[in-house]
C-alpha cells in the first residue's frame, strides 16, 4: 500500500495596524496570496496574519501637523511594524495559533513577521535600512471625498453655508480647500475611519461634513456615504493615495517571489514617480503637498507616458506652487527620475519657500505645546 508524502508547510505572517481597515487591506493581500499559491502534493503554504497599534494609533489628540514622527512624519504608522519586520528569528516569539495581537496589548513584543501591508500614502519615502517596498498592489482611485452629517442634504462643497465647519487631519486638504472655499472652517478630526464618521454624525459633534480618502471608505464597505468626490483641480490627492505597498526585507527571496504576483506595473511607476518627488521635497504627511499623476503605455508593456503634477501650497492657501511634467518612461527608476526632476522644479518655483515657512511654523507649534504641557512626547 503506498501513501502521499506528507506536504512541506512553509508559513509566512502578514503584519499591519490594528484598525479594520488596515484589517481588511491585510487580508485582500492575503486571499491573492492564498489563490496565487494553493496548495500541493509537495508543498502547502499559510499565510498567518499579526495586527498591532503603531504610535500613531494611540496618540489621538495631538494633530498630525504638529506631532510629526520619524524623518518625513510618517514614521508613526510604520515604526513598530518593521521592528517586527526586522526581529531576528532567534529573537522570536511564539506565534503559533495567534491571529492577532491585541489592540490593548501595547507592552507585549511583536512576533518576526515577513511581510507588512500598509496604505502607500502612510509609508516614508525613506525605510529603514533592511526593508523595502516589494510591491504596490493596483490602486483604488486616489481621489478624495466629501462626505456630508446623516441628515443634511448638502451635495457638494459649494452647497456648504459661510462658516460651515469640515473636519480633516491633513494640512494638504485645508490648504488646498482654503484656496477656492476660503469662508468654510476647518477643523482637525482625529482617529480610524470608523471613529471619524461617528465623530462627523454625532448630534453634538461641530462638523457639518469631512473630506477622506474615497478608497478607505469603499474598502470597508462605506461607498454609499459618498457625497461627492472633491478631485483636480480643487483638491490633488496625497502621495501614494488609493494604494496598497507590502513593505519585506532586503534580500527574502522567498518573500520576493511572493511580492511578484501582487505588484501591479502601471500603479508601481505612477507612485514611484510621486515618492520620489515627495522624498526630494522633504515632506511628509503633514505637509501640504499634491499630486496627481497618469501612466498611458505606448505598445506593450515597456515604455509609457507618464504626466505628473505636483503642488505645495501655504498653509493659509494663499500661496500655491503646482507644475506639470511629462516624461517617457521605460522602468521604476524612470518614473522615480522625472518626479525629482519635478520636485526640483516645484523647489526652484516657491516651493522651496513655502516649505522652510512650514518647518519653522511645526518647530514653533511643537515648542508652545511642549511648553504648556510638558509631558507630551513630539517625535
Amino acid at each position: 500500500m503506498s501513501s502521499e508524502p506528507a506536504s512541506r508547510t512553509v508559513t509566512f505572517t502578514l503584519a499591519s495596524r490594528a484598525s479594520q481597515l488596515a484589517q481588511i487591506q491585510t487580508h485582500i493581500v492575503r486571499d491573492t496570496l492564498v489563490t496565487s499559491f494553493p496548495t500541493t502534493t509537495s508543498q502547502k503554504y499559510v499565510f498567518a496574519t499579526s495586527f498591532m497599534r503603531t504610535a500613531g494609533d494611540k496618540n489621538q489628540v495631538q494633530a498630525l501637523y504638529v506631532l510629526g514622527g520619524g524623518a518625513d512624519g510618517k514614521a508613526l504608522w510604520t515604526e513598530e511594524l518593521e521592528a517586527a519586520l526586522l526581529r531576528a528569528p532567534d529573537e522570536s516569539v511564539v506565534l503559533s495559533g495567534v491571529a492577532a495581537k491585541g489592540a490593548d496589548d501595547d507592552d507585549a513584543p511583536a512576533a518576526r513577521v515577513d511581510m507588512l501591508v500598509h496604505s502607500l500614502k502612510d509609508v516614508p519615502t525613506t525605510l529603514p535600512a533592511g526593508c523595502t517596498i516589494g510591491a504596490i498592489l493596483k490602486r483604488e482611485d486616489p481621489v478624495d471625498c466629501l462626505v456630508v452629517k446623516q441628515g443634511l442634504t448638502y451635495k457638494s462643497l459649494d452647497d456648504l453655508p459661510k462658516g460651515s465647519v469640515v473636519g480633516t487631519s491633513s494640512v494638504r486638504r485645508v490648504a488646498q480647500l482654503k484656496r477656492k472655499y476660503p469662508g468654510l472652517q476647518f477643523a482637525d478630526v482625529r482617529g480610524n475611519l470608523n471613529t471619524r464618521m461617528a465623530k462627523l454624525d454625532s448630534p453634538e459633534g461641530p462638523y457639518v461634513a469631512i473630506i477622506l480618502a474615497k478608497a478607505g471608505l469603499v474598502r470597508l464597505g462605506m461607498g454609499a456615504r459618498i457625497t461627492a468626490d472633491v478631485g483636480v483641480p480643487v483638491l490633488y490627492h496625497a502621495v501614494g493615495q488609493g494604494a496598497l505597498a507590502v513593505e519585506v526585507r532586503e534580500g527574502d527571496a522567498a518573500v520576493g517571489a511572493l511580492c511578484k504576483v501582487l505588484n501591479h506595473q502601471p500603479t508601481e511607476w505612477k507612485c514611484r514617480a510621486e515618492r520620489a518627488m515627495l522624498r526630494v521635497l522633504e515632506g511628509g504627511c503633514s505637509v501640504p503637498v499634491g499630486v496627481h499623476s497618469e501612466l498611458a503605455f505606448v505598445g506593450g508593456d515597456e515604455k509609457a507616458k507618464l504626466t505628473i503634477t505636483g503642488t505645495v501650497t501655504a498653509l493659509d492657501g494663499t500661496r500655491h506652487v503646482e507644475y506639470t511634467l511629462e516624461a517617457d518612461v521605460g522602468s521604476a527608476e524612470d518614473a522615480e527620475s522625472a518626479g525629482e526632476r519635478l520636485a526640483r522644479t516645484l523647489m526652484e518655483n516657491g516651493a522651496k519657500e513655502i516649505l522652510v515657512e512650514i518647518t519653522a511654523d511645526k518647530a514653533a507649534r511643537r515648542a508652545a505645546e511642549a511648553s504648556e504641557n510638558p509631558k507630551t512626547k513630539t517625535t
